[in-house]
């Protein structure tokens, strides 16, 4: 078998999750995160189930992954996706170091199907002018807190566990 067969069953296995979520009162999203020394960790999208914004499908694969493997640090896992990953679970990846995503549906298709995200896409890539008219996101710089306190404390903790 070559890797990419072995790739697209992988991603086949994404969007059956996918379906079967469908199937069980669940969003049209499935993940499946794959280790380097071959563990599997599904994920469906729980948003509507869990009243969490942030419970898509590979947002639920990557913690599923970290909360079994007991690590934060998901380097040379492959993270397969029915669909093409949102800004928010992009990032995710990113802080759980996963080494690549693969997807199959893209964001223009799950638009289709009613799940536009790309008012998400245009905030990052937008102005501050465009971003301010979605969601201000503002900066108090003349607080009588010291903002740097978190991080001092942090520095100076001998039992930091860095990520």
């Amino acid at each position: 078998m070559t890797d990419h067969s072995v790739e697209a069953e992988n991603l086949a296995e994404a969007v059956a999750i996918a379906a079967n979520n469908v199937r069980n009162a669940g969003g049209p999203f499935g993940a499946l995160i794959v280790t380097a020394d071959g563990s599997r960790f599904e994920g469906v999208n729980r948003v509507t189930a869990n009243n969490d914004p942030t419970a898509h499908a590979e947002v639920t694969a990557i913690r599923a992954a970290c909360t079994a493997l007991g690590t934060f640090d998901l380097s040379g896992a492959v993270l397969y996706t029915s669909c093409e990953p949102c800004p928010m679970c992009l990032a995710s990846a990113l802080w759980a170091r996963v080494s690549r995503v693969v997807f199959a549906a893209d964001r223009h298709e799950a638009a289709a199907a009613g799940f536009d995200d790309a008012v998400f896409y245009a905030y990052f890539e937008g102005s501050a002018t465009e971003r301010e008219t979605l969601m201000p996101v503002d900066r108090i710089t003349d607080a009588t807190f010291n903002k740097n306190e978190p991080f001092a404390l942090w520095a100076a903790l001998d039992t930091r566990i860095d990520y």
